[in-house]
């Protein structure tokens, strides 16, 4: 292929950032820190939704949607909530441009066009959403509500990277109301658990489920449970997060429902959501220096079938033979891609469909037709084999199961191998600093020493593990006592 390879042994960042590029997954647009996501990329992404969406309504939930602005004075009722996304906040002030005067064909704000009310572009939908449900609650009967949304946020990031942190990015937000403290707590840990099995069993990601600290909660919520996937650098990426509420936005809101008993009670209330940052974590978890490695489950393509051949006749005669298996694989649910172009060499296909991440690859030739043969190669490994091409369909599912199974054990030994237990502060930091993983060590639940960590080693307290033990020990700074250990790591 026609570009410079970037091992990620040498550059990590570069290496990530050029195969988001080179496999036609995104760019960068016009919008500085705003990003276009390519048909490829989008197909990866609609393969994420899709899942999700089923499993989102398996559960209960219905899709809505709200708007994409929200008024000011509507943003600030909860406080904690609008102070937290302050900072990132894009604001409509007009509505309208008019001709410059001064400057033919040039365009200026319209200062009659000021609105009453400035208008915050959603950098999340707590604030309108339960503005609505304000008008949806009256009584027990009404609840629970269990909405999700599909949509894209805004939040103005200065620092800019494809996928996993953009100015715009594409997300689901769930948002539910419950009558009691319980079915919320319950809403909130079932989400998490939805978040976990699709990184695992879907995305082939390990994950740790856990609770965040105080210092590390979404703006507004009581509590915020997370699943944190570890990266091919070590270091950790946030996948997922459900967040329990409380009663905070209900009472911004005034959100009462009438009790079986006849009193007025304020709802419960859970948020939870993922973006395309699982894009990210798809490429970071698994990729390697010749491009994309993609679980078969979110795969575009599950087959390509690369024919060789020197006349039209030879491709006829192998397209003849191949076109029958590509209607049977494509039957039993998989997406199979005949690459009959006569505008590449088959050695730049392969290269090509092995930079996209296709996870089996076929090659067959006149010889191979003769033979009754067909060259089979699966991605994760780069191994290939000649195998009869009777029944081939057979082990290429079995192949795919194989191929799936393998990435998520990698990904788990990767992690496992990467993530250390330590009881001393020059420990912890070599496991940061030099070994660069996970560090599970003790934690005096201050959040001063929290960010005092932070400031000396830029590693965060990913999660308090929700299958914590507890344990009696000091903590690795401050040398106070500490009853179990948290999972610290540098992240994205």
């Amino acid at each position: 292929m026609a570009f410079e390879k970037v091992k990620r042994s040498e550059n990590y960042s570069e290496w990530y950032n050029n195969l988001v590029k080179n496999a036609d997954l995104a760019e960068h647009s016009a919008v500085k820190g705003c990003m276009v996501i390519k048909p490829y990329g989008y197909a990866i992404w609609e393969n994420i939704q899709r899942q999700l969406d089923r499993r989102f309504k398996e559960t209960g939930h219905s899709n809505a949607y709200f708007p994409l602005f929200v008024p000011k004075s509507l943003f600030e009722k909860e406080e904690k909530n609008a102070e937290g996304f302050a900072k990132e906040c894009a604001v409509v002030t007009h509505y309208r441009l008019k001709a410059d005067p001064d400057r033919p064909g040039r365009l200026i704000t319209d200062p009659d066009s000021k609105l009453e009310e400035e208008l915050v572009v959603r950098p999340t939908s707590e604030a309108i959403i339960w503005n609505t449900y304000r008008n949806w609650i009256r009584s027990y009967r009404d609840l629970p509500i269990l909405i999700n949304q599909w949509a894209n946020v805004v939040r103005w990031e200065m620092r800019t990277r494809l996928f996993l942190r953009t100015a715009e990015f594409l997300w689901q937000e769930g948002h539910t109301a419950h009558a009691t403290k319980e079915e919320a707590l319950d809403e909130t840990r079932k989400m998490l658990d939805v978040y976990a099995q699709f990184a695992e069993e879907w995305m082939a990601v390990p994950v740790i489920r856990g609770v965040k600290t105080e210092n590390e909660r979404f703006a507004g919520a009581d509590e915020t449970f997370c699943i944190e996937g570890m990266m091919q650098d070590g270091k950790a990426l946030q996948m997922g997060t459900s967040h329990f509420l409380g009663q905070n936005f209900a009472k911004a809101f005034d959100v009462r429902y009438q009790t079986r008993e006849g009193g007025l009670e304020h709802v419960w209330a859970t948020s939870w959501g993922v973006s395309t940052r699982l894009m990210g974590a798809l490429i970071m978890a698994h990729s390697d220096d010749e491009g994309l490695v993609l679980p078969p489950k979110l795969a575009p393509i599950h087959v390509v079938i690369v024919p060789v051949y020197k006349s039209e006749e030879e491709l006829n005669l192998i397209a003849d033979a191949v076109l029958p298996l590509k209607k049977t694989l494509e039957a039993a649910g998989l997406s199979v891609k005949f690459d009959d172009r006569d505008t590449q060499k088959p050695g730049f296909k392969f290269a090509e469909w092995e930079l996209k991440g296709v996870p089996v690859r076929l090659a067959i030739g006149p010889r191979d037709l003769a033979n009754g043969t067909v060259e089979v190669a699966r991605r994760d490994l780069k191994t290939k084999e000649n195998l009869p091409f009777a029944g081939i369909e057979t082990h290429i599912q079995q192949l795919l199961n194989d191929i799936q199974k393998n990435l998520y054990q990698r990904a788990l030994d990767f992690r496992s191998a990467k993530t250390y237990t330590v009881n001393t502060w020059e420990d912890f930091v070599s496991a940061i600093d030099v070994k660069e993983g996970f560090a599970v060590a003790h934690w005096d639940g201050s959040g001063e020493t929290e960010e005092k960590i932070k400031e000396l080693t830029k590693a965060t307290i990913r999660c308090i593990p929700l299958d914590q033990h507890e344990e009696n020990g000091t903590c690795i700074l401050s040398g106070k006592p500490s009853k179990g250990r948290v999972v610290f790591a540098r992240a994205y």
